[in-house]
């Protein structure tokens, strides 16, 4: 009776690790094949746009996200320059992937504004001037005057009669006057400050190529003029959130830190539009960075802005 319990305990227990093992082929764990305990890679872990830096060795490789106002913007550049020198047909149209020069080739003309150019200096002739004596001249009527241009001898010529006009001389024409020239920099007369804020930076302190302004986290930001926006994101090393806005007199006016950008590359904007809102992205706290640059080289802002109180 013993000896057939254990043999029927044995058989019973194989059953059972073998429907044990049926049933379990084939199958795993609900924490494997269930979709919500997967872990995704955060967006924020992958940049926008790739970080554009000062080039070290004279090129510049276009990355996705890359304009060529703010290949130019990061290495001191005109952007105009930058396109004669690769022979780009269009200052809007750059291809990933694509190898920009950013030095001038052999022969290349710089781009300067005019005012920049020195006063022409006056300079005495090497050579004395030409006298010519006049091919004709206009002679009043009169009997010696006859004598002289027929070889005649003088004669009592008859008198003139009312309906004999006398010869005048034409009166030359005045030159034009010539337009008063105008200064580039008249057109800044009108421009605004972007925000209103505590002045914390100066052009030039600390190698600043701009202003900082102070103030509360999403204060508006104002275009200084109406222009273009020719570069909106953040692939600029050092700016954060970034706009830079073409103007007339190839100025560009540049927000940098922002917490939000209110529009977008193409984009047309007026003075006192509302561009973006305060905040500090990369950088230590919330403020704007602005400057102002013509053909590529910044300019202290505080020149150009109206004076306030």
């Amino acid at each position: 009776m013993n000896g057939a319990a254990g043999r029927r305990a044995v058989w019973l227990g194989m059953l059972l690790l073998g429907l044990a093992g049926c049933t379990s082929t084939g199958m795993a764990p609900v924490d494997e094949r269930s979709p919500t305990h997967r872990t995704a890679k955060p967006e924020s872990a992958r940049p926008a746009t790739s970080q554009i830096a000062p080039s070290t060795n004279g090129l510049h490789t276009v990355q996705r996200g890359d304009t060529l106002y703010a290949i130019a913007f990061a290495n001191g550049l005109d952007y105009r320059e930058i396109a004669i020198w690769n022979q780009l047909e269009s200052a809007d149209r750059i291809l990933v992937g694509q190898v920009l020069r950013l030095t001038p080739p052999a022969g290349a003309v710089e781009i300067k504004p005019l005012d920049d150019e020195p006063a022409p200096n006056a300079r005495p002739l090497t050579d004395p001037p030409v006298l010519r004596e006049p091919q004709a001249q206009l002679l009043t009527y009169s009997a010696a005057n006859w004598a002289q241009v027929s070889g005649a001898r003088p004669a009592t010529p008859p008198a003139p009669t009312a309906a004999s006009p006398t010869p005048v001389a034409p009166v030359p024409a005045a030159a034009p006057s010539p337009a008063p020239a105008t200064s580039a920099a008249t057109s800044l007369d009108t421009w605004l400050w972007p925000v209103d804020g505590t002045l914390i930076g100066r052009f030039g302190a600390a190698g600043g190529k701009g202003i900082d302004i102070a103030g509360a986290r999403n204060t508006p930001v104002r275009a200084v003029a109406g222009g273009k926006v020719v570069y909106s994101g953040s692939g600029l090393r050092g700016y954060g959130r970034l706009l830079i806005v073409k103007h007339a007199g190839e100025f560009l006016s540049a927000y940098a830190h922002n917490e939000t950008i209110l529009v977008k590359e193409g984009d047309m904007v007026t003075a006192g539009q509302k561009i973006a809102l305060m905040g500090d992205s990369d950088a230590d706290r919330v403020k704007l960075h602005f400057e102002i640059r013509r053909y590529g080289k910044p300019l202290d802002p505080l020149t150009y802005l109206p004076e306030r109180s």
